[in-house]
């Protein structure tokens, strides 16, 4: 992108996009229509709703009038304090609360009789729908309070400091580059349309790292550090012990060693839905930061319990849109997977079980509460922000990247993008928006329902290990069940892969010939397996761990890296059928003799010297990948054979380890270009290659807006080439 040098723009001198409440000023019409409609519905429940009734026809005004008082003046200063009660039960816990305050001020009007917390409930979430119709049919939605307290705020905030500029980051998981460019194309996103349209922003792409998942890119991004992430899950051989960027425990650890407490976010900054805070003082929905486990609670932190949830849920007619949509999208879910079972559509994988149920949390709630928490976040005037919307990435993992319930969730987060947008002209300070994402997606079908078996049973039956028996589950079979379930089709299927690769390629003839050069004999395949440990073994002393298109093997039975010729020796058979298996692209294994060797099916890549025999088993997995894949050679935990799926570009297509449709973690298509939107009014940045040369370029621009440097309080953390240096000087 060209772009000119760096400018500060005044965006509330510029015209806003402003709401009808503050064209018109109908604050008394709203009050009005609401108080009329609530009284009419107490007058309907008064007829329908037994155990509620009132004896003269001016209760239900007067109880309507102090409804309002109750919901608007009382009920937040209420929540404050029983704010733990809505956080554990998204907002639910707030309609009980009411109810109970409801059930206390009736019983002080005259005539009126409402006998149990169950009827004070049903009439709380009746006069909850009546003020959101309400507010639906003056065309008036939320943002205009934030947008009537904003500029009263704006109005008494002359400090010089709250001119400098603020920055918005909103991550889009998964969105890769080419499916965000005809996302803007085909209408689906028309916010960053209309803003690449006027020339106010630019889009580009960026390289993400091998490890292309959330976990390695948010921690590279907010701290500058992604060192020995391997991917969204990790084995490490000295813990015995599989990492995992999910788990709060690992999150916590994680965000320990990679931060030196001089993160992105870390002066005021706000992180919101992440699995890092940056440093940040300000968090709310970050995995590193839940405490409900065990450990102790971050003396960083500012914010009151729950953060952003107190401003969304103070507002109980938030909770019944929340729920509301979170509803709708169920049952979407259901028929999106039943058009695709109906039209046959591949690939495709389960989508049955809780999955309807559980993925509204990611596509409405955590988006709801994200997006309120962000207002917040400008209200206050915070320099900067980092914000995660999760929702299009679960969806394509389920559906697919460009399936049509995927995009419908993309449009609604470009919904709220455009929300904030028109939200920040009227902020304290000025604000720029950022939207990019962690990484793309690589579309294929399941590697366990494409051939018969998953990559552990692979590895597994390759290094000895006895057949899996099959497994029913009462209500339906995930895919990987199905397969084991058909083990004896999928060892027949394994049984032909088998065959076909005897003769083999390039590459797998000459590790056999190695192998029988060095008289390795069938007895000695493998060592014998110790006490089992707490990680589950593929195979008497093997680990493996999938995360979407990469799989790491480790031996648990050695210590350290345990170096191709002795793979060869112990498991002969193991290294020749990886690289001859057709969903596999190339594997990565340390040799005593070259160091750092990729070995695909017809050819090899020493990466230490750049030597190539036969074919480049790296040539379809872009130009960067050599030097990505030579610095996960030098992590401390780099696995002692990591395997990475085969993309094959004709098809665009690459078939992942675990049962997704859309997915990442690898090298290979989509899933390795993530998008950037910026603002022209910043610096070009350039080509960038890596998470953390992102999270360079965007200091570089909050330094370039005048926002200071951060002042750590704790030391760097080794990256991975100091620690090998240290580990070979304790040799």
């Amino acid at each position: 992108m060209n772009r000119p040098s760096p400018i500060v723009r005044d965006y509330r001198a510029t015209p806003v996009e402003r709401g009808p409440l503050l064209r018109g000023g109908r604050v008394v019409a709203r009050v009005v229509l609401v108080w009329a409609l609530v009284t009419a519905a107490l007058h309907l429940l008064d007829v329908w709703l037994a155990g509620f009734a009132m004896a003269g026809w001016w209760q239900p005004t007067v109880c309507a009038l102090l409804l309002g008082l109750l919901t608007a003046v009382v009920w937040p200063l209420v929540l404050r304090i029983a704010l733990p009660i809505a956080l554990f039960t998204l907002g639910l816990g707030s309609f009980v609360l009411l109810a109970a305050a409801v059930l206390a001020v009736f019983w002080l009007v005259p005539g009126v009789e409402l006998t149990n917390i169950r009827t004070a409930f049903v009439v709380v979430v009746a006069m909850t729908v009546v003020n959101a119709v309400a507010t639906s049919l003056l065309a008036v939605d939320e943002d205009e309070l934030f947008f009537r307290r904003a500029v009263r705020r704006s109005r008494r905030s002359a400090a010089p400091e709250q001119q400098t500029p603020g920055v918005l980051f909103l991550q889009i998981d998964g969105l890769g580059h080419d499916t965000a460019r005809r996302a803007v194309r085909d209408g689906t996103m028309p916010t960053l349309a209309r803003w690449l349209a006027e020339g106010s922003h630019g889009l580009q792409h960026w390289t993400t790292d091998w490890s292309s998942q959330t976990g390695a890119s948010v921690s590279g991004i907010l701290h500058g550090n992604n060192d020995d992430i391997l991917g969204f899950r990790w084995y490490e051989k000295d813990r015995d012990h599989v990492m995992a960027c999910a788990h709060p425990a690992d999150a916590a650890e994680i965000e320990r060693r990679h931060s030196d407490g001089r993160g992105l976010l870390a002066v005021d900054g706000a992180s919101r839905g992440n699995l890092f805070t940056g440093d940040a003082p300000h968090y709310s929905l970050t995995m590193s930061t839940v405490t409900v486990l065990g450990g102790k609670r971050s003396a960083r932190r500012r914010d009151h319990v729950g953060g952003g949830y107190w401003a969304y849920f103070a507002n109980p007619v938030n909770g019944i849109r929340t729920f509301a949509g979170a509803l709708v999208d169920a049952v979407r879910e259901v028929v999106a997977a039943a058009n695709q079972r109906r039209a046959d559509v591949r690939p495709r994988t389960h989508r049955g079980g809780i999955y309807p149920l559980a993925r509204p949390g990611t596509t409405v709630i955590a988006r709801d509460v994200v997006v309120s928490a962000l207002i917040e976040d400008m209200i206050d005037g915070r320099p900067v922000a980092y914000a995660d919307f999760l929702g299009y990435d679960e969806v394509a993992h389920h559906s697919g990247i460009e399936r049509f319930d995927a995009l419908a969730v993309l449009r609604t987060i470009d919904q709220q993008i455009g929300r904030l947008h028109r939200a920040a002209q009227l902020a304290p300070r000025p604000y720029h928006i950022v939207c990019l994402s962690d990484h793309g997606q690589t579309q294929g079908q399941a590697f366990a329902d494409r051939f018969g078996e998953s990559i552990e049973q692979y590895v597994g039956r390759l290094c000895g290990a006895p057949p899996p028996r099959p497994r029913r589950r009462l209500f339906g079979r995930t895919p990987a069940e199905r397969s084991a379930r058909r083990a004896a089709e999928g060892w027949q299927v394994g049984a032909v892969l088998a065959e076909a690769s005897s003769g083999g390629g390039l590459v797998a003839r000459r590790l056999r010939a190695r192998v029988e050069k060095a008289g390795a004999s069938p007895a000695k395949h493998r060592t014998e397996s110790g006490k089992p440990g707490e990680v589950a073994r593929a195979a008497p002393g093997v680990v493996v761990c999938a995360s979407g298109h990469v799989a790491m093997v480790s031996f648990t039975e050695h210590e350290g890296r345990v170096e191709l010729e002795t793979i060869e020796r112990e498991f002969p058979d193991l290294l020749p059928s990886l690289v001859d298996h057709p969903g596999i692209g190339f594997v990565l294994v340390r040799s005593r003799e070259h160091g750092a060797v990729v070995l695909g099916r017809d050819g090899v890549h020493r990466l230490a010297s750049g030597t190539i025999i036969g074919d480049d088993p790296l040539a379809d997995y872009g130009e960067h990948a050599p030097d990505l894949i030579r610095r996960v050679d030098t992590f401390p935990h780099c696995p002692d054979i990591m395997v990475n799926s085969r993309y094959d570009p004709a098809t665009d297509d690459a078939s992942p380890f675990e049962p997704h449709v859309g997915s990442h973690g690898g090298l290979g298509g989509p899933q390795s270009r993530g998008f950037l939107v910026a603002p022209t009014a910043l610096a070009d940045p350039g080509e960038i290659v890596g998470a953390e040369q992102l999270h360079r370029v965007f200091r570089g621009w909050l330094t370039d807006l005048g926002h200071p440097e951060p002042t750590g309080d704790r030391p760097a953390p080794r990256t991975a080439a100091a620690e090998q240096e240290r580990t070979a000087r304790v040799r």
